[in-house]
């Protein structure tokens, strides 16, 4: 079985980050909050614990804690700001309040050497690290000595050398931290000493049995959307039980260009899967007519995925009660794409397991009519770590790379009402952005680019005609998660060779505008 590090979380907003760092060593990683870590730390038996930071003081009553039996079990334990302050006043050291707050960049004096820095931080040097505390440890646990400082925080990095415990009051799971994945590299293999066996080629013979044990002889049936996600999941599942899982690709008419060719050809043809392709995109464009709000356009787009999609699963074999096919036994389970950031967030501080169709994500939820057993066989990984796994597969790298498409669709590139002429001449231009931008070599250092077909139009001449046409808006964002994004930098020339061939060739646009504004959490898609 692979070694794993448990990371507590006490609802930091960088959590995440640290099970990214981990699993960039080859080392597997789970997030728990702190309220079910001691049943976590119980069933996942883990070689390493870290401890996050948080946003509560240690000094107040009823602050988070982490399990007694995590100092107790002779493991090593790394604590990280918050997790760095539990971790000394739970050991009979002290935390107080209001001293000297330290956010932002900071440095970092190294005043002793330790395996924590070994290969990359010296004794007598200063370093940049990334500090956000309030508090700060004022008296350290017996056995515990101080290894480096910072202006406001005497005790930045400590540790209990004979019972393998660290602590950080820094955050080395951030970029602005340079060196900080070398930190944490350092205390999964020389202090925790784990092995990097955590591969997707590992991964994928692992769930391939899961797999097969969850579902023997049953049949599964599972929602394309054309993205990564649940290309990855239908690929990995066939791999596993053959023709016993059946796809349902719902066309509603609002993909990029091509796209619903290319989700078609590559499973019926390339794979051979079984797969039903239902070209819903008149009844969806009816339903969207007049619709101008875009969570309605959401919650309607939802609303008639649901229902194409369990007609077409009673077909399939009765999976919400209806008669079986001549020749198929009813379908038992639901495929989906399910990835690690919706687990965590799904068992977070706020509620319980969601079971939102993560294939057309925040456009509705699985009925419980259906009544369906559930086959997540990406929920352990990061969308980063999903595409390692296409690769494994053997999905084609066009498909795998490509950038992430909203399970809405085109319906939110496009502000206002919905129209069949609107989408066209976005599909359009879209195509030329994306052709523009992988002929530059670009394609693969932006994370996100598309077009939006703009509410405004605008007067102009083209040759010697008046026009009165739309004006369409670029974007291209930079991110490493899709939390937060910043916009492409650009040079005018490229800008004004796409502007110029979507003017010349996309009827119904007259004017080009590129977006430069950065984007935070959840606001990187135009509505």
């Amino acid at each position: 079985m692979t070694d794993t590090v448990l990371i507590i979380d006490f609802g930091s907003q960088v959590t995440q980050l640290i099970a990214r760092r981990v699993r960039e060593c080859g080392v597997y990683s789970e997030i728990h909050p702190y309220q079910n870590a001691d049943e976590a730390f119980t069933r996942l038996k883990p070689k390493a614990v870290i401890l996050s930071g948080g946003p509560a003081s240690v000094t107040e009553d009823g602050s988070p804690r982490a399990p007694a039996d995590v100092f107790s079990s002779g493991i090593p334990v790394l604590g990280i700001c918050y997790g760095q302050q539990t971790m000394a006043e739970q050991l009979g050291g002290k935390v107080e309040a209001g001293h000297h707050r330290e956010y932002g960049r900071a440095f970092l004096s190294i005043d002793t050497q330790s395996p924590l820095f070994e290969g990359f931080w010296a004794p007598g040097t200063r370093h940049q690290v990334w500090m956000s505390h309030g508090d700060r440890v004022t008296r350290l646990p017996d056995g515990f000595q101080v290894i480096a400082t910072s202006e406001n925080a005497p005790f930045a990095v400590v540790a209990d050398k004979r019972r393998h415990f660290y602590a950080v009051q820094f955050h080395p799971e951030v970029v602005h931290t340079p060196d900080g994945a070398k930190l944490i590299s350092n205390f999964v293999h020389k202090i925790a000493g784990l092995k990097s066996d955590w591969t997707m080629a590992a991964y994928r013979r692992v769930m391939i049995e899961k797999i097969q044990a969850q579902v023997g002889k049953g049949r599964v049936i599972c929602g394309l959307s054309g993205g990564v996600d649940s290309a990855v999941a239908a690929v990995l599942i066939h791999e596993a039980i053959g023709d016993q899982l059946t796809c349902v690709f719902v066309d509603h008419g609002l993909m990029r260009l091509g796209e619903a060719d290319e989700v078609v050809g590559l499973f019926r043809d390339h794979y051979n899967i079984p797969l039903v392709h239902v070209d819903a995109s008149k009844l969806f464009l009816d339903a969207l007519a007049g619709v101008s709000d875009p969570e309605t356009k959401r919650k309607t787009i939802g609303k008639h995925f649901i229902d194409v999609f369990e007609a077409e699963a009673k077909k399939i074999g009765g999976a919400s009660g209806g008669a079986p096919g001549a020749d198929a036994a009813p379908a038992q389970f639901l495929a989906q794409g399910t990835l690690y950031p919706d687990v965590i967030e799904s068992v977070s501080f706020t509620g319980g397991p969601s079971v939102t169709i993560k294939s057309h994500h925040n456009v509705g939820g699985l009925p419980e009519r259906m009544n369906m057993k559930l086959v997540e066989p990406l929920r352990e990984l990061f969308k980063d770590e999903v595409r390692a796994l296409g690769r494994e597969l053997g999905l084609p790298e066009a498909f795998v790379g490509r950038h992430p498409f909203p399970g809405p669709g085109l319906a939110i590139r496009i502000p206002g009402e919905i129209t069949r002429e609107k989408l066209d001449i976005l599909r359009q231009a879209d195509a030329i952005y994306l052709d523009e931008i992988r002929k530059a070599g670009l394609y693969d250092a932006i994370w996100q680019a598309f077009a939006v077909l703009l509410p405004v139009r605008t007067v102009g001449v083209m040759g010697d005609g008046r026009t009165y046409d739309h004006v369409l808006g670029l974007r291209a964002v930079t991110s490493v998660d899709g939390m937060t994004a910043d916009f492409f930098h650009f040079d005018m020339a490229f800008l004004g060779r796409v502007a110029t061939r979507i003017i010349n060739e996309v009827r119904g646009v007259n004017r080009v505008v590129y977006d430069v504004t950065s984007k935070p959490p959840g606001t990187i898609e135009w509505e």
